[in-house]
């Protein structure tokens, strides 16, 4: 049984509890898996010195941007994923959220998910990925999941989560972190779940474990309504 994806106290542990209604924001995560003895996803640790969820290990992920609506790609979302993404919103906007995971994560680990392409000179955060020549590609996506961080934390998130297997990496040995995150590592799923984890990361790395046995499983949507944990599942 997966573990409950929210935890009050560590929540408010990890971020001061403020008034009144904050607006979820989109963003978009990004989990790299390998299959080496045993199954690894690729895990950072934030900086100590970051106000909101210090020294957790987290996937890499952030918000979207407006760059990630017009970003160009070489591939398209595959069919799973478009349909999982489109029950919740427009296309435009699904495929920018899916771009916001593939950007996000070479912002904080260096890694490019993509095809080679010429470089480009463009303007934005997408200025360094282009710059090395690549474009991202989509198709390789597995959309795996959704949750939104409960009413009253200081920074909320409507946070897809997105899964793509380690070949779809242009150069998988090269990690650059940006300093965002302070320790950068492939982690066994066993010791992943023994790390100081957010409770939705360790919600999710569940999911994980579980949706590698079994690929074709429901996306699980997870929230809090009045108080309550709600977890409501996508075929």
């Amino acid at each position: 049984m997966n573990p409950l994806p929210f935890d009050a106290a560590q929540d408010l542990a990890d971020a001061p509890h403020v008034g009144g209604a904050q607006r979820p924001k989109d963003a978009a995560t990004l989990i790299l898996t390998r299959d080496a003895k045993r199954p690894e996803v690729l895990m950072g640790r934030r900086a100590p010195g970051h106000v909101f969820m210090a020294s957790k290990w987290v996937f890499p992920g952030g918000r979207i941007d407006r760059a990630d609506f017009n970003a160009a790609a070489d591939g398209a979302l595959s069919p799973d994923a478009a349909r999982r993404l489109g029950a919740e919103m427009p296309a435009r906007r699904a495929r920018a959220l899916a771009l916001t995971a593939v950007r996000e994560t070479f912002e904080e680990t260096g890694l490019i998910l993509g095809r080679s392409a010429p470089s480009t000179s463009v303007a934005g955060p997408w200025r360094e990925y282009r710059q090395a020549g690549a474009l991202p590609d989509l198709s390789v996506l597995s959309y795996v999941a959704r949750a939104i961080t409960p009413p009253g934390r200081p920074r909320r998130f409507d946070a897809r989560f997105f899964m793509a297997p380690v070949e779809a990496l242009r150069d998988p040995d090269r990690i650059e972190g940006s300093g965002e995150l302070d320790e950068i590592a492939w982690i066994s799923l066993e010791e992943a779940q023994g790390l100081d984890l957010p409770a939705i990361t360790r919600f999710v790395l569940s999911e994980v474990a579980e949706r590698l046995e079994t690929p074709e499983r429901p996306l699980p949507f997870v929230r809090m309504v009045r108080g309550r944990h709600v977890i409501d599942h996508q075929d």
